[in-house]
């Protein structure tokens, strides 16, 4: 295999161990959580998280992953200090907007829904940012193991709170309270060993200088990235508006089940893969068996546990978190080709910031949005909740699919390129 192959197993084994310590908390925590919380109070927590999604891409605007592709370290310490400000200001500058809202009644949509609630975006916003541009940066000096004990740290301390605050009677803001101090307590374990990467001063011009060097990230990679995760969210940002609040708490139990595995999973490859990645390139040197060791092994795992999850979903569901939860499992099967095209191409989606393909990626995000905009309104149309999540999973799976074709091919161009 060589060095290089094995050093990437077990960065990527240190990774994964970290996220999975973390997936199996957060998932067991599930088995108590759904006996304090109710679909409804589900229903309304999804529909809190779904705002955290989208307004996250604009705190930072995606120059934490700059981080990785910088030249040297003194342009990864300048653009990380550019993220945190930024990141620092939009966040207070949505806390003065939610609280400016609140006060005046003029909570819109399904923010009328969560009420004093809202005054949690914003912390729980500048939470996540600080946390990505800390996870980017470690990632930069390979510190895989912090970034798992971040991990394990946030959903450990995030699990306890939202069992001990649903128990002290917090129906309904106890899953909010406490996703918002997990987060905080996976943030102060990066900062307290922020001193070991031994970073160098960046000045304010240095900083605006490599800002203004990689926009393409704000330009490109953070609209797309709005698009997608905007997308993602339609079910709780409009659809939930149409049907009833434990339907969309069902579907948000299902969704959890399947993405939010894939989505930690595809995170610790993609972190690990990113940085290799890049070097691999800057050394010049050949790139895609790298890609087909990761990527032929994973589907070898992966089909089979779909497959199998597909016919054991909805009578697990009902064993495991009771009758109220009943129809999880029909979700859950909904959702699995999402899934499996999901963790392929999302732990590859580094590729377009290593080849500077993003302005292309960007079509696929624009057609990724009408298509499941498209989806939800056949639902919403039809009555049909579950219709409209069928479809809107399945134009998931084909723009999903369709990009990680895309992504092999720009691995298969540049190795041409070096033939030549």
């Amino acid at each position: 295999m060589g060095v290089r192959g094995s050093r990437l197993i077990k960065e990527a084994a240190t990774l994964v161990s970290g996220n999975v310590l973390a997936q199996v908390i957060t998932l067991a925590a599930y088995f108590v959580l759904t006996r304090i919380y109710t679909p409804d109070d589900y229903g309304l927590f999804n529909i809190f998280y779904s705002y955290i999604e989208v307004l996250i891409i604009f705190s930072t605007c995606k120059y934490e992953l700059a981080i990785v592709v910088a030249d040297d370290e003194r342009e990864a310490a300048a653009v990380s200090r550019f993220a945190l400000r930024l990141n620092a200001i939009v966040s207070l500058f949505l806390l003065s907007v939610a609280l400016l809202m609140w006060l005046t009644g003029l909570l819109p949509g399904n923010m009328a829904q969560l009420g004093w609630m809202v005054l949690l975006i914003p912390p729980m916003v500048f939470f996540c940012g600080t946390s990505r541009v800390y996870s980017f940066l470690y990632n930069r000096f390979h510190r895989y193991a912090t970034i798992a004990v971040s991990d394990t740290v946030n959903a450990g301390s995030g699990a306890l709170l939202k069992v001990v605050l649903g128990l002290l009677g917090f129906s309904q803001s106890g899953m909010p309270i406490g996703t918002v101090l997990g987060q905080a307590a996976a943030n102060v374990n990066y900062r307290l060993k922020l001193h070991q990467l031994q970073l160098p001063k960046a000045t304010t011009e240095e900083s605006k200088a490599v800002a203004r060097k990689h926009c393409i990230f704000p330009f490109f990679v953070a609209t797309k990235d709005f698009i997608n995760t905007f997308a993602s969210n339609l079910p709780f940002l409009w659809a939930a508006l149409y049907f009833e609040r434990a339907e969309v708490g069902l579907f948000g139990l299902a969704l959890t089940f399947t993405m939010q595995p894939t989505n930690i999973l595809s995170v610790a490859f993609e972190r690990v893969l990113y940085a290799r990645t890049a070097e691999t390139v800057r050394e010049g040197l050949p790139l895609m068996h790298l890609i087909r060791r990761f990527l032929l092994p994973l589907l070898a795992v992966a089909v089979p546990v779909c497959v199998l999850a597909g016919f054991v979903a909805e009578p697990l569901f009902v064993f495991l978190f009771g009758d109220r939860w009943e129809g999880c499992g029909i979700f859950v099967q909904t959702l699995l080709p999402l899934a499996l095209a999901t963790l392929c191409c999302n732990s590859l989606m580094f590729i377009p910031n290593v080849f500077s393909t993003q302005r292309t990626e960007f079509g696929f995000y624009v057609a990724l949005l009408v298509f499941r905009v498209a989806a939800i309104a056949v639902g919403v149309v039809e009555h049909n909740f579950l219709l409209a999540i069928g479809l809107y999973a399945a134009a998931g799976a084909l723009v999903k699919a369709s990009l990680l074709v895309w992504y092999l091919w720009q691995v298969r161009r540049y190795e041409r390129g070096l033939t030549k």
